[in-house]
């Protein structure tokens, strides 16, 4: 053995040692977590719960849009590993899922027809390449194979993310740093965080920069980050790249009051308790889940499955016309298409945190369970998602999404006559919605989105943030300390701890087919117009003019409070009796516009929030706001690279497009977890119906309901 051999063999072990100890500790952690969720089902047992307890061996497709089976998958798999390319080396897959059959295809197949052809898309990574491959189940063939020449890669795959994990911890030198900082290696936890792109220095491998915190009495790690040490990985050397440490002098935050299990805290809440509450339904749900994927509730149906980046995907739906009984056409296809988080810190461990989030680690990839009666309300119906490891194995993601009717006391409409009219009128009816929601725990942010549908018409698209704060540690602890001018990139949320300010953007890809596939977007602006000397004694009023969008640049719009207009998606040839173009138009909630440069290179990347609103026509390769493949892209093959094209839009199958955006300056209220911020958007029809669609809804009357009377006070 030669002399260096040694030493060698005593860092290998080391490092083995110190990975044994890095994963005994989460395996700790993830025990003490499954005790909680343990008693929680234990308490589940006596609830009505609807848990999904299919059996997905034996799971067959009924619909040419239901995502791919165990059985599917697994045939894809069998396919690929005898497929010569790939026979002496089988590539690490990034997904696998099923490649839609054309829209008029699937538009024009009728429930009873025969399915359509089964093709599986699969994007694979071997030997630094992306390769992008069509698989038909019929045939057993793989039909496409394309070489990717994109500056970007593929979604992370957890095995990805994993090795870049362990990694740092066969350094010494990494080693050296935790323990000088009087850290125990076996209470250090680390996250895998996407590099972006901001020049050569990151072409030509991938990688991830690995970034540590102390669990050391808490489980909200985050709360305690090991500040200033970065360490960029290769991930398919599975290399150090670099290890930098600029966080000399910056103490470690400390573990009080992080923890937010309810087991930990030590003292009861400063208010009177709430009693628990729950929607009952004496005659069960109103919704009906139909081979799986298809759900029927009042007025409405729609097909709804799970995917791997975009979350939840809701396609075909339809709405019941209250005059003529028959369904009509609202949305082909909605989903969650790229989201954007960059921070607002241009230090060097945190510059390059600029997150495209369902590009990078996969939107429906880190939906989580859900929690029953917290997560979802107690009549909620589940549905299990099964996706592919990068293996190609396939897996099932239990209670992925919930379904569930909501009815909150809100109003769904009323009037009442006063007295002095002597008219004795009162009606109201109650305003019951149909609720699919899906938790992306994204690392340390949650991310509550919810597709709702009302009575009306409405699809009410809501997204909400919980979770905790991506902290900066400081050597301050009172803002007395901190010098005059001083930019600290966020807010003092706690001791040594510094909120960093930064942005979401969501962006939603919907396509929109109101009656039928051709449409036209049409910008309802409003003007103010000064009445004529001697007309009216108002001075001022405003009038909406209606302009229709012939090109991709004339539907490229940005939000502004003192010049507003609506934002219609009509159908051109339907026109009812009085003559309005049937329409669905999108009502803003609150809102946020990106404020970086627009050449700077996170920008450039997600350049598709540049606008709030953009129209494309249909093309069914132009999903991802951000590219196909998001991670360490240049910014090449985004939704703004699209639209530049300004191509004909007016009476065309059109896409629209929409961000949903939050600022985000942190505050002490947002430690150690914060409170859920909520916004949203409305589809709502605009001369869609004759009339008001749920004026024959019925009220609801006490014996409708079960009679509950309150419990005596003391």
């Amino acid at each position: 053995m030669e002399a260096t051999s040694f030493p060698r063999l005593c860092s290998f072990l080391v490092a083995g040692l110190i990975i044994l100890v890095f994963t005994r500790s989460f395996i700790n952690f993830d025990k003490s977590d499954l005790r909680i969720k343990g008693a929680s089902n234990l308490f589940l047992n006596n609830q009505k719960q609807t848990l999904n307890s299919h059996d997905h061996e034996a799971q067959i497709p009924h619909h040419p849009l239901d995502p791919l089976t165990i059985k599917e998958i697994n045939t894809v798999r069998s396919i690929l590993l005898s497929y010569k390319p790939f026979s002496s080396s089988f590539p690490s897959i990034h997904s696998l899922v099923l490649e839609e059959p054309a829209k008029s295809d699937v538009v024009n197949w009728k429930k009873g027809d025969k399915l359509l052809p089964r093709l599986a898309s699969v994007i694979a990574f071997l030997k630094g390449r992306s390769h992008q491959l069509t698989v038909d189940l019929g045939s057993g063939m793989v039909t496409r194979h394309e070489i990717s020449h994109a500056s970007g890669y593929p979604v992370y795959t957890s095995e990805d993310m994993d090795g870049a994990l362990k990694t740092p911890f066969t350094e010494i030198e990494f080693n050296r740093t935790v323990l000088a900082r009087g850290i125990a290696l076996s209470d250090v936890t680390c996250i895998p965080l996407p590099s972006g792109w901001f020049g050569p220095k990151e072409e030509g491998r991938r990688l991830i920069k690995v970034q540590c915190f102390s669990t050391e009495g808490t489980c909200n790690f985050y709360m305690r980050p090991i500040e200033g040490l970065t360490i960029v990985v290769d991930v398919d050397r599975k290399k150090v790249v670099e290890i930098v440490n600029v966080g000399y002098g910056i103490p470690l935050p400390k573990a009080k009051n992080t923890d937010f299990r309810h087991s930990d805290q030590n003292k009861p809440p400063e208010m009177l308790p709430i009693n628990p509450i729950s929607m009952e339904q004496p005659k069960g749900p109103s919704f009906h889940i139909e081979n799986d994927y298809m759900i029927k509730w009042a007025n409405w149906e729609f097909h709804l499955k799970p995917d791997p980046r975009a979350g939840v995907i809701i396609s075909q739906a339809k709405v019941q016309d209250s005059e003529t009984g028959k369904y009509r056409r609202v949305m082909y296809k909605g989903f969650s298409s790229e989201l954007f988080v960059p921070y607002m810190d241009p230090a060097e461990g945190w510059y390059f945190k600029t997150y495209m989030d369902a590009g990078e680690y996969g939107f429906g990839l880190t939906a989580m369970p859900l929690d029953p009666l917290n997560d979802c309300p107690s009549n909620s119906q589940y549905m299990d998602a099964v996706f592919a490891a990068a293996d190609g194995k396939p897996y099932v993601r239990k209670n992925m999404i919930c379904i569930f009717e909501r009815y909150a006391g809100d109003i769904s409409w009323r009037h009442a006559e006063s007295q002095i009219t002597g008219i004795k009128l009162r009606e109201a009816r109650p305003k019951v919605t149909l609720v699919a929601r899906m938790v992306a725990s994204v690392g340390n942010y949650d991310y509550i989105v919810d597709w709702e549908f009302q009575m009306d018409g409405l699809i009410r698209i809501k997204v909400a943030l919980t979770g905790m704060l991506m902290v900066k540690g400081t050597a301050y602890e009172n803002m007395n300390e901190v010098p005059e001018q001083t930019d600290m990139h966020g807010t003092l949320v706690s001791e040594n701890v510094i909120g960093i300010i930064h942005d979401h953007f969501i962006t939603f890809h919907l396509d929109m087919d109101i009656d039928n596939s051709n449409n036209s977007f049409v910008k309802v602006h409003m003007e103010k117009q000064e009445t004529r000397p001697g007309e009216s004694p108002r001075k001022s009023y405003f009038s909406a003019k209606r302009h229709v969008a012939k090109t991709e640049k004339d539907a490229q719009i940005k939000f502004k409070l003192y010049d507003p207009s609506e934002f219609h998606v009509v159908n051109p040839s339907k026109d009812y009796s009085l003559g309005n173009p049937a329409g669905y138009k999108v009502v803003a909630g609150g809102n946020a516009a990106s404020l970086l440069d627009l050449d700077d290179p996170p920008q450039v990347r997600s350049a598709f929030t540049n606008n709030q609103i953009w129209v494309t026509p249909y093309n069914r390769s132009e999903q991802w706001a951000g590219g196909l493949f998001a991670c360490q892209s240049k910014g090449e093959d985004t939704l703004a690279v699209w639209s530049e094209r300004n191509r004909p839009i007016e009476n065309q199958d059109i896409v629209l497009w929409y961000t949903l955006g939050f600022h985000h300056i942190p505050c002490q209220e947002d430690f150690p977890i914060m409170p859920t911020v909520v916004s949203s958007f409305d589809l709502k029809p605009v001369n869609f119906f004759q009339r008001n669609p749920i004026v024959g809804l019925a009220p609801n009357t006490e014996k409708d309901l079960p009679v509950c009377g309150a419990v005596a006070s003391s």
